[in-house]
């Protein structure tokens, strides 16, 4: 018997609307946010936010879940109010909206309110909403798409980290760009949190000396591990992950900031019962980030937290020239924070 014919997967509809960089984006009546690569989404997102919010500071924001629709919601916060203030509507989940939103996002384009601009953000997880997005693409709403891809090659994460540096006018040697790439070539959310770190802490040109005084150890082992287990509760893997991370040359402060960013987020989250979605757009983080925060929490009270807190600051200070001891300040704060009891001092 002949075997039957391998069926091909369906070519992907050539888009008729404007393709808009991420690093360059503009507002529309209907903004298309696509693509897996959520640092490059939260950018465009957010400069869109800002270009308009230049435009006219007035402008209302107002944040929506594709997934959790409430009949009528797009209408209602696109439609002109009173005063005629201009609308940004963020709608996040479209990989995973609901027939009810489906059917009033494909309306809406039909007839886009004047003064609104709409923005779908689909990560491209599933192909669920695909007649809406292949409607965008189609010219239906005067959009225009920003595509997010995933950021996977050397050569990719390469690019991405000079164009952070180009964007914000800051030079940076190739060779300490190569390092620092290589540092966190496995996640692009740190590698992006590392090249702003830079550019905000560093005055001048950023050379070998300096990628290699933040990060130099981040090969060995990773600033968020040591952060990771000690907030976990685990005071021995803790201390043994820091004495390696020392070991390997890493530099106390960049130790002490991936505490501190973790520590922060749990503060922000803390004692908040609103959905992942809305408390991460009401403070500018992703889904994830707070569904993390939430679960690093388990086991912590406001006491414990507020301890945390005090540490990493202590820390913060002793690690820049406030102590003598730098290391012995990195293992208080570790002990602080894994055991959950104040330092016997």
């Amino acid at each position: 018997m002949a075997a039957a014919p391998r069926r091909s997967a369906p070519a992907k509809a050539k888009s008729a609307i404007p393709q808009v960089s991420w690093r360059e984006p503009r507002p529309a009546p209907v903004v298309l946010v696509s693509g897996p690569e959520e640092v490059c989404a939260e950018r465009a997102i957010a400069g869109i936010r800002d270009y308009l919010r230049a435009e006219d500071p007035s402008l209302e924001v107002t944040d929506v879940r594709a997934d959790d629709y409430a009949a009528g919601t797009l209408l209602g916060v696109s439609s002109p109010s009173l005063f005629g203030e201009p609308r940004l509507v963020r709608i996040g989940g479209v990989e995973k909206a609901s027939d009810t939103f489906l059917l009033e996002a494909l309306a809406y384009l039909e007839h886009p309110q004047e003064g609104a601009t709409i923005v779908l953000r689909h990560n491209g997880a599933s192909v669920r909403g695909k007649k809406l997005l292949d409607a965008v693409r189609a010219g239906q709403g005067s959009g225009i798409e920003i595509p997010c891809l995933a950021i996977k090659r050397d050569s990719d994460k390469y690019d991405f980290a000079a164009g952070e540096f180009s964007a914000a006018r800051k030079r940076i040697a190739p060779t300490a760009l190569r390092a620092l790439v290589s540092a966190f070539s496995d996640d692009v959310t740190e590698l992006a949190a590392a090249c702003q770190q830079l550019i905000s802490d560093v005055a001048g040109d950023i050379d070998d000396r300096i990628v290699e005084r933040y990060y130099g150890g981040r090969v060995e082992t990773s600033a968020f591990t040591v952060a990771d287990t000690a907030i976990a509760g685990r005071y021995g893997d803790a201390l043994i992950a820091l004495r390696h991370a020392l070991a390997s040359g890493a530099d106390p402060v960049p130790l002490v900031a991936a505490v501190a960013m973790k520590v922060r987020t749990m503060a922000r989250v803390a004692g908040s019962r609103e959905s992942s979605g809305a408390l991460a757009a009401r403070l500018g983080m992703k889904d994830w980030q707070v569904d993390r925060a939430r679960r690093d929490l388990v086991g912590w009270s406001q006491t414990t937290l507020g301890m945390a807190i005090h540490a990493v600051a202590r820390a913060d200070s002793e690690v820049k020239g406030a102590s003598r001891d730098p290391v012995f300040a990195l293992e208080r704060m570790i002990t602080v924070i894994a055991t959950r009891t104040p330092f016997g001092d």
